[in-house]
């Protein structure tokens, strides 16, 4: 049997007007052309006429993807986010089932990634961890002989990175 290779992912950040059936708008062109949505998240910006939606989508075609984003009306910017230039992270919460000794071992492998204990049951622990997509997998993975209960992820959110060297000329904003 042949083995599929999956797809290229890539970020994409999309400021767009807020206003109604926006965000259904984005995500029924996607669909509507082929494109998988691999994750998705949408949140106000410092503009309150403004909000960013930040897509994964799976395609060989980003240049396609983006010029079809583009023809929206609602749509005001697309950039593409390459990881190397870019700060992203998921936030996750995930139960695990812990009795006895094995709720300080897992609670030590959580301490290693930085997760934070934020619901104790009789049988379970339940973490929240936020993190780069890799950090959150290898987490998933380490739990994993625990007994994974239960598992919620966000979509990815993403910004690109500050400059690192100071601009020739300062400019002032007025």
């Amino acid at each position: 049997m042949a083995r599929v290779l999956p797809l290229p992912r890539h970020t994409l950040s999309l400021v767009v007007e807020n206003r109604p059936g926006v965000l259904a708008r984005v995500s029924s062109t996607l669909a509507r052309r082929g494109f998988n949505i691999h994750s998705l998240a949408v949140g106000p910006t410092i503009d309150p006429g403004l909000s960013r939606i930040t897509v994964v989508v799976e395609s060989e075609k980003v240049e396609q993807v983006k010029k079809q984003l583009h023809k929206l009306i609602n749509v005001v910017k697309i950039f593409e986010l390459e990881p190397s230039k870019a700060v992203e992270r998921e936030t996750m919460l995930i139960r695990i089932s812990a009795m006895g000794t094995s709720r300080t071992e897992a609670i030590e492998v959580a301490n290693i990634f930085k997760a934070n204990v934020v619901d104790v049951g009789f049988n379970t622990l339940t973490f929240e961890v936020t993190g780069k997509p890799a950090k959150l997998n290898d987490l998933i993975e380490l739990l994993r002989p625990f007994g994974v209960v239960e598992l919620v992820k966000s979509g990815r959110i993403a910004i690109g990175r500050a400059a690192k060297s100071k601009p020739s000329r300062m400019r002032a904003v007025g």
